[in-house]
């Protein structure tokens, strides 16, 4: 047992929300979770007289004594994040935190945007033969990203990304993808408040991502699947191996 569970709420929708993490929230005595991006339907499984508080206004301090507050006072914390904790979460300083004041912790995972997205469009993200490497990663803005994780260096790998955080400036991630050698007619799928119920998934090509993107007035809350090998004109060419009548395995004559 834990005194704090950092818990991935999924991208929105409460059904993605696993079955651990929605125990956690119905057993805390303090639900802290971020309200801009966490529907308050995730949380609504808290027990009475649980202490549900909506972090989005508070500062990192605040959040911190409020978890030492109910711990110390013999309570157990669910701090509930979107997505998944790993990515994006912000989970590091909290942590650090509590280490200093002895607060135990653990982390439970949630689906992430970036697979729900994919799920929202019925895509994969690998290719045979193609690409069997998955890139998470941002467009560097008001947050600086590695000079050696700059968004055309990654493109330049030609395997499928996942781009985060960006639709602020979907001009500077289609230019940047370019830049990187990424063909025109690359599929991009945008997904804007995947799990929401005002949820719109749209696909287009490199060409045309900055316009896509504005058209559809996905400038906030939109994840960019980048995807070679998928367009129109791959379609039905890669097929994998796994159940194939000529690939041999340990299950198979």
């Amino acid at each position: 047992m834990a005194d704090v569970y950092f818990i991935g709420a999924g991208p929105g929708d409460p059904e993605l929300l696993t079955v651990k993490g929605r125990r956690l929230i119905g057993e805390a005595d303090l639900v802290l979770y971020a309200g801009s991006l966490v529907p308050a339907e995730i949380v609504a499984g808290a027990k009475d007289g649980a202490h549900v508080a909506d972090s989005a206004p508070m500062s990192l301090e605040e959040t911190h004594a409020l978890m030492v507050e109910t711990v110390a006072a013999g309570g157990t914390v669910a701090r509930v994040h979107t997505g998944d904790p790993s990515l994006y979460g912000a989970i590091r300083e909290q942590m650090a935190l509590l280490d200093a004041v002895g607060i135990t912790y653990a982390v439970v995972p949630g689906v992430t945007a970036g697979f729900a997205a994919a799920a929202a469009a019925t895509r994969s993200y690998t290719v045979p033969e193609v690409t069997q490497t998955l890139i998470f990663t941002r467009l560097e803005g008001k947050t600086p990203v590695p000079e050696g994780e700059g968004l055309r260096k990654l493109a330049a790998h030609g395997s499928a990304m996942c781009i985060y955080l960006s639709a602020g400036d979907p001009e500077g991630v289609q230019r940047e993808l370019l830049a990187g050698g990424l063909p025109e007619a690359t599929l991009v799928v945008m997904a804007y408040r995947v799990g929401w119920p005002d949820e719109k998934v749209v696909e287009t090509e490199l060409a045309t991502l900055a316009q896509t993107a504005r058209e559809n007035d996905f400038t906030r809350q939109t994840v960019f699947l980048v995807l070679p090998g998928q367009g129109r004109e791959d379609a039905g060419k890669a097929r994998s191996l796994l159940y194939d009548k000529d690939f041999k395995h340990m299950y198979r004559a």
